[in-house]
């Protein structure tokens, strides 16, 4: 942290309480953010904060990302998805993009006229890459994409999605490239529903269809086809230290909240933070949440200086996100009936942090990564 971050910060968590945490019962039952709130969050600058400038982006680094998803977690949001438009997106595009690519989509991700989205996972696909079955057929100066996707974050609000597809059928290792598609008024995409989840009810997460749908061949990212699976390998590093911002910052805030309402909530004639229990286990919340702040502020400053391996990524993905399923149920236990009443923060926690687990790779994939380094 530094001056220029503490700024921003006082931006960010103003934004987000005054922008997240009132409407965030309305987006639940709605199963979706308001769609003017990416205008209002483009407006005041929180969108693709660390894309340059010339591509509309506010020019800033990860640490402001980091910032904005701490307080977005503080704020006790986890329906707005921007995380994955700013985060993965707008970074796909940056990295991959050429000139033409970036100067067409990245100064609309910054101003909310369009939400991003990533299509990777299949119906019949999880953590496999290799088992996707879209294709995207090259016909002239078009790409004809067939093919179906599930569980797209910001898919019912998306304008623009990363597709993954398959564009070499007789090269099994490296038929698998990345494709831009402008979804508006386009022949042949559809959405299916919004799915119910156990948590983040607020959140999008939707299926999409594609049915001959064409795009130009000028969409596809990366100098040729068949990169897709190298180019999904280096932006997960950056995917996965941003599910490890949110674990730790959720924590935070579940333990936070449970030491308040211990110190409240009275039983037997007593505050329940009397109990020696509850002092032992908020000690070892605190500690192991410590644990967490100390070995992501780590990676956040590796990656910073581009020295970030996928293998401490995986490590950072899957520690955090187990530790903070860990507390917020340790947590919940404190807060006795209420805590499994919806309408009690600690509750909500819970629920979205089952999914941590899950997000960007599943932690036994990470585990597989990290014993590949041994």
């Amino acid at each position: 942290m530094n001056e220029d971050l503490d700024d921003f910060r006082r931006l960010a968590r103003a934004f987000c309480q005054k922008e997240l945490a009132p409407h965030y019962a309305r987006w639940s039952q709605a199963k979706q953010v308001d769609r003017h709130l990416w205008y209002k969050a483009g407006e005041v600058g929180l969108l693709c904060l660390s894309i340059p400038e010339e591509y509309g982006g506010s020019g800033g680094t990860f640490a402001h990302e980091a910032v904005l998803l701490e307080e977005q977690a503080y704020a006790g949001d986890d329906a707005w998805g921007n995380s994955v438009h700013s985060g993965i997106v707008a970074h796909y595009l940056n990295s991959l993009g050429t000139e033409d690519q970036k100067r067409r989509f990245l100064p609309r991700l910054a101003s909310g006229e369009l939400v991003g989205a990533v299509a990777m996972t299949e119906p019949g696909t999880g953590s496999d890459l290799q088992g996707i079955t879209t294709r995207a057929v090259r016909d002239g100066e078009s790409y004809v994409i067939n093919g179906s996707k599930t569980f797209i974050t910001n898919g019912s609000q998306a304008g623009l999605i990363v597709v993954v597809a398959r564009t070499k059928p007789d090269d099994a290792t490296n038929d698998i490239s990345l494709i831009v598609v402008e979804t508006d008024g386009l022949r042949g995409f559809s959405r299916g529903r919004v799915l119910e989840k156990v948590g983040m009810h607020g959140q999008d997460t939707s299926e999409i269809f594609f049915d001959n749908v064409r795009v130009s061949t000028q969409n596809l990212l990366g100098a040729q086809e068949g990169l897709g699976f190298t180019q999904l390998t280096q932006q997960l590093v950056r995917e996965r230290l941003l599910i490890a911002v949110t674990a730790v910052a959720s924590m935070e805030a579940a333990v936070e909240q449970t030491v308040t309402y211990t110190k409240e909530r009275v039983a037997f004639g007593r505050e329940i933070f009397n109990f020696q229990n509850t002092r032992f286990k908020l000690a070892e919340c605190m500690t192991e949440l410590n644990v967490c702040r100390a070995f992501l502020d780590r990676c956040i400053d590796q990656y910073l200086r581009s020295e970030l391996s996928d293998t401490d990524a995986a490590m950072v993905k899957w520690w955090t996100t187990d530790r903070l399923s860990r507390v917020a149920d340790e947590c919940l236990q404190m807060f006795g009936g209420y805590g499994y009443m919806a309408e009690y923060p600690i509750s909500q926690a819970w629920a979205a942090a089952r999914a941590q687990r899950i997000l960007g790779g599943t932690n036994e994939i990470m585990k597989e990564i990290i014993a590949r380094s041994l």
